[in-house]
C-alpha cells in the first residue's frame, strides 16, 4: 500500500448527509442508438476473447491498431446485454476527452446508454462535487485553472525565478510530484532516487511547492491534482462514503493502463475497494508519459496483482499496411531491456502499400518545402486533407511547416491550438441551429428527411460563411473549414439516425463539445508526437529527426529517457495508415552549416544515403 495520500485538507468532518449519488451517473449516451446489434459482430478471435470474458480481472495488452476501443466498448455492451451488470454500475475511465467522447459514441450506437465513460479528472470531479458537502459541509471550493499566478508568487517568495518558462517548468515539478504521491517534504529525496533533473535546485522547488499549496488553501481553491488527492481521501477516510459509492459502481474499465500515475491508481483502488471487476487495456510500447509520472508497471504487474486474471494480447494490426507495420516492429524491436509484457509483435491485416521512405536535406526549410510539394501532390491524387498529417517532437518545429504548407494554399490545423467548440465562428453558427431548430424539430419526418436535413443545415450555416466553394486566405479557409466540418457532421447523423432533426443535431453537438470531441476539419494536421497519441490518417510525415530532438537532447546519457524517445518514434509511425515518410535537415537555417546527424533510431532502418526531397509513394 502508497503511504498515506498527501491531500490537503485533512481535518475534514464526519460525514453528514446521504443522498441521490444518482447524480453521478447522468446519462452520458444519447438515443437509443441499435440495441438490437451483436456486440460479438465483426470480431477477430482475439477480440471475442476479451469481450466474452467473465466478470473478474481482465488485462487486454492491445498493440497500435489492434482495435482496442472496439474491444473495451464490445465488452462494456457484452456484459451489460448478458445481465452481468447494469449500464449505470459501469465506470470507464481514459485519458483525453475526446478518447472518453468515442467511447460514449460507440457505446451509444451499440444501444448501451447510462455508462460513465469519462476521464479519470472529470469522474473525480462528478464525485467531488457530490460528496464535498457531506465530508465537508460547505459548498465545494471552485477550480483553478491558470495557477502560474499562485505558483508565480509562491516562487517570488522562496527568491526563484519567476519568468514565464521558469514558472511552467516548477508547476509541471509540482504536478509530477503530486502524480507520484510525493510531498513537498519528501520531494528533493524523490526526485534524487528518481534521477530526475529538476530546473532549479530541488530544495527550492519544494519551498515553492510548500507555498503554492498554502496559497491554494488560503485562496480556497483546487487545482486538477487535487481533484484526485480529495477523491481518494473521501473514499479512504470515510467508510459511509465508500459505501455509497461502491454500491453505485459495480465494474469499471481502464484505457491506456500503461499511462496510469500512481495518484490515479490510488483512486482507482479506492473505486474498487476489495473487489475485482476490473477490466485494463494498454500497451507498454506506447507509454510516452513517464515525465508526467506515468509508471507503465502498473500494467506490466496486473496479473501478479490479480493471479485469476484473464490475459489477452491483440496483435493484428487493422490500422496500417503491412510495410508500415514491417517498420514499427523493427522500430521497437531495437530498444533495449524490453519486459515480458512489451514483447508484442504486430502483424499487418491491410492490403500491401508503399514501402516508408526516407529523406535527407541540407536545411529545415528544404525539408519543410518538399514535405508541402509531397502532400500537395497526395492533395491531387484524391487523399483528403483531413488524412494527413506533420508530426515533429516539439511544439516550435511547426512554424516552418505552417509557412510551408501557407505558401501553397494548403488548409492546415495545428493540434493543440484554440478548440475546436470555442473558435468563434462555430459557436456562432451553433447558436444559429439552435434557434432554427426550434420550428425545424416540429415537422414530421419525410422520405427524404435526410436530405432535408443536410439542405437545412447548410442554409443555416450559409449564413455564417458556408459556400460551395472554399475562400482564399489561411484565416477564411480555416473558418469556411470549421462550418464545414459541422455541415458533414450533420450528414453523417442523418445517414446513420433515421428521423434526425435538427434539434437531435443541436443535441448530437452539446454532447460532443462537452466530451471535446470535434468533428473532423478538412485541413492537414500539424502535431506534436505526443498530441498524436491516439490518432490515425492515411499519410503521415514524420519530420525533424536528427539526434538533439528525437531523442531530445536531455535523454542523452539514460537509458530510460532514450527508450521512451524511441517509444515516440514508434508512436509516431503506427499513426500511419497507409503512407509513411521520414525526413530529417543536417542544418536549422538554409544556407547554414550542415552539422546535425540523422536520428540514431534509423540505424539500419534508412539507407546510409537517402536522396534529398520526399517521395508521395506510388
Amino acid at each position: 500500500m502508497t503511504k498515506h495520500v498527501p491531500y490537503h485538507n485533512a481535518s475534514w468532518p464526519a460525514v453528514r448527509r446521504s443522498g441521490d449519488i444518482g447524480q453521478l451517473c447522468e446519462d452520458a449516451t444519447m438515443g437509443s442508438g441499435r440495441p438490437d446489434r451483436d456486440p460479438l459482430d465483426d470480431l477477430d478471435e482475439e477480440q471475442r476473447v476479451a469481450v466474452c470474458a467473465p466478470r473478474g480481472p481482465v488485462c487486454v495488452l492491445a498493440g497500435a491498431g489492434t482495435g482496442k476501443t472496439r474491444t473495451i466498448t464490445r465488452r462494456i455492451a457484452q456484459l451489460v446485454r448478458t445481465g452481468h451488470v447494469a449500464p449505470g454500475q459501469v465506470l470507464a475511465v481514459t485519458f483525453t476527452a475526446r478518447a472518453a467522447g468515442e467511447m460514449r459514441t460507440r457505446l451509444r450506437d451499440l444501444g448501451v446508454a447510462g455508462v460513465q465513460a469519462r476521464t479519470f479528472h472529470a469522474a473525480a470531479l462528478r464525485q467531488l462535487r457530490y460528496f464535498w458537502p457531506q465530508v465537508v459541509g460547505d459548498e465545494p471550493w471552485p477550480l483553478l485553472e491558470h495557477k502560474l499566478r499562485l505558483v508565480g508568487q509562491a516562487a517570488q517568495r522562496a527568491g526563484a525565478g519567476t519568468s514565464a518558462d521558469d514558472l511552467r517548468d516548477v508547476a509541471g515539478e509540482i504536478e509530477w510530484a503530486k502524480a507520484s504521491l510525493v510531498t513537498a517534504a519528501d520531494y528533493p529525496a524523490a526526485v534524487a532516487a528518481a534521477r530526475r533533473s529538476t530546473p532549479v535546485p530541488a530544495v527550492q522547488i519544494a519551498a515553492i511547492y510548500t507555498g503554492y499549496e498554502e496559497l491554494k488553501n488560503r485562496n480556497r481553491v483546487l487545482d486538477f491534482d487535487d481533484l484526485l488527492l480529495h477523491t481518494v481521501a473521501a473514499l479512504e477516510e470515510y467508510a459511509a462514503v465508500a459505501q455509497e459509492f461502491r454500491e453505485r459502481y459495480r465494474c469499471f474499465v481502464v484505457d491506456e493502463y500503461q499511462d496510469v500515475t500512481p495518484l490515479q491508481q490510488r483512486v482507482l483502488d479506492a473505486w474498487l475497494g476489495a473487489r475485482d471487476d476490473l477490466t485494463v487495456v494498454g500497451d507498454t510500447n506506447q507509454t510516452i508519459y513517464s515525465f508526467a509520472g506515468a509508471a507503465p508497471r502498473f500494467l506490466l504487474e496486473f496479473p501478479r496483482r490479480f493471479p485469476n486474471a484473464v490475459t489477452v494480447r491483440l496483435h493484428r494490426d487493422y490500422r496500417s499496411t503491412p510495410q508500415v507495420v514491417a517498420l514499427a516492429n523493427r522500430v521497437i524491436s531495437a530498444a533495449r531491456g524490453r519486459p515480458a509484457g512489451a514483447r508484442l509483435q504486430l502483424e499487418g491485416q491491410r492490403s500491401a502499400g508503399p514501402e516508408p521512405s526516407f529523406a535527407e536535406h541540407d536545411d529545415e526549410p528544404t525539408e519543410a518545402d518538399a514535405v508541402a510539394a509531397a502532400i500537395e501532390q497526395l492533395l491531387h491524387e484524391g487523399t483528403p486533407a483531413a488524412e494527413i498529417a506533420v508530426l515533429y517532437r516539439v511544439n516550435a518545429q511547426s512554424e516552418t511547416y505552417e509557412q510551408a504548407l501557407d505558401a501553397r494554399g494548403i488548409p492546415f490545423q495545428v493540434r493543440g491550438g484554440e478548440r475546436f467548440f470555442q473558435r468563434p465562428e462555430v459557436r456562432a453558427a451553433v447558436r444559429s441551429l439552435r434557434t432554427a431548430a426550434t420550428g425545424y424539430s416540429s415537422r414530421p419526418p419525410t422520405a427524404d428527411s435526410a436530405v432535408e436535413l443536410g439542405a437545412a443545415v447548410r442554409a443555416v450555416l450559409a449564413r455564417q460563411g458556408l459556400t460551395d466553394q472554399p475562400p482564399g486566405g489561411s484565416a477564411a479557409r480555416s473558418r469556411w473549414e470549421s462550418l464545414r466540418a459541422l455541415a458533414e457532421l450533420a450528414d453523417d447523423l442523418a445517414g446513420s439516425t433515421p428521423g434526425a432533426d435538427l434539434g437531435r443535431l443541436v443535441a448530437e453537438l452539446n454532447a460532443r463539445a462537452d466530451a471535446a470531441h470535434p468533428p473532423a476539419v478538412q485541413g492537414v494536421t500539424l502535431a506534436s508526437l505526443h498530441s498524436a497519441k491516439g490518432l490515425e490518417w492515411d499519410a503521415v510525415f514524420l519530420v525533424g529527426l536528427v539526434e538533439g530532438t528525437l531523442p531530445i537532447q536531455y535523454a542523452e546519457g539514460d537509458q530510460t529517457a532514450l527508450e521512451e524517445e524511441r517509444r515516440l518514434l514508434y508512436v509516431g509511425v503506427t499513426r500511419a495508415r497507409r503512407r509513411l515518410a521520414l525526413s530529417w535537415a543536417l542544418s536549422r537555417g538554409a544556407g547554414g552549416r550542415r552539422s546535425r546527424r540523422r536520428s540514431s533510431f534509423l540505424d539500419g532502418l534508412a539507407p546510409r544515403k537517402s536522396a534529398a526531397g520526399v517521395s508521395a509513394g506510388p
